[in-house]
């Protein structure tokens, strides 16, 4: 353990993520907190898409998505997910495996409430994942819903978030002659303490 120092020090991974979060937003120019999520469908075949991350709790990882979309249906059935968030400007990258739980409680209100007028009603009015016949036709149906729902729209009953409860996070930092330095937090559930690796590269 003594010689996780500087970048990996701390007895706290979710308080090392959220330094790293922190230093990446003074350095990456677009979306410093976008994760390939990583889901598996009901034949095991994978899936990777892109998706902000909202919030680094005291345990866990919070996203929020529509849940009638492909992610959030493949979320639900497997009830596991990982994600990797890597910036290129630190040349870091943490990898997060773990458990699946929603929220849609007031924090997912909060957070919708706290999102522009014009993304409030997209959320409403995009069938996430479903075919769509034209451009055209889902401006209309946003028109729709701006008439509809108002300036103050509430959050819809099918969008909401998730929460990536971890049983494992690896640390990475970019090491000279590919050298990397990694280290992987690990446990079995939420409740057991954390187990530290050094990896090599």
């Amino acid at each position: 353990m003594s010689e996780r120092s500087g970048l990996f020090a701390g007895d706290d991974p979710f308080e090392i993520a959220r330094a790293w979060l922190a230093e990446a937003e003074k350095t990456e120019i677009n979306d410093p907190n976008a994760i390939a999520l990583a889901t598996v469908d009901s034949d095991g075949l994978p899936n990777s898409r892109m998706v902000l991350l909202k919030e680094i709790e005291d345990d866990a990882f919070v996203f929020y998505t529509n849940y009638e979309s492909t992610k959030a249906q493949e979320l639900e059935q497997a009830g596991k997910a990982s994600f990797v968030m890597h910036w290129k400007s630190l040349r870091r990258q943490i990898r997060v495996r773990g458990t699946i739980s929603r929220e849609e409680g007031p924090q997912a209100d909060e957070y919708y409430a706290s999102r522009s007028l014009k993304s409030r009603l997209g959320a409403w009015a995009s069938k996430q994942s479903q075919p769509l016949d034209s451009r055209a036709s889902l401006m209309a149906e946003v028109a729709k819903v701006t008439a509809t729902k108002g300036p103050n729209p509430p959050r819809p009953p099918f969008w909401g978030g998730y929460r990536i409860t971890p049983v494992e996070i690896e640390f990475w930092a970019d090491g000279a002659f590919r050298l990397h330095d990694r280290f992987s937090w690990v446990r079995g559930e939420k409740q057991d303490k954390w187990s530290v690796l050094r990896l090599n590269p």
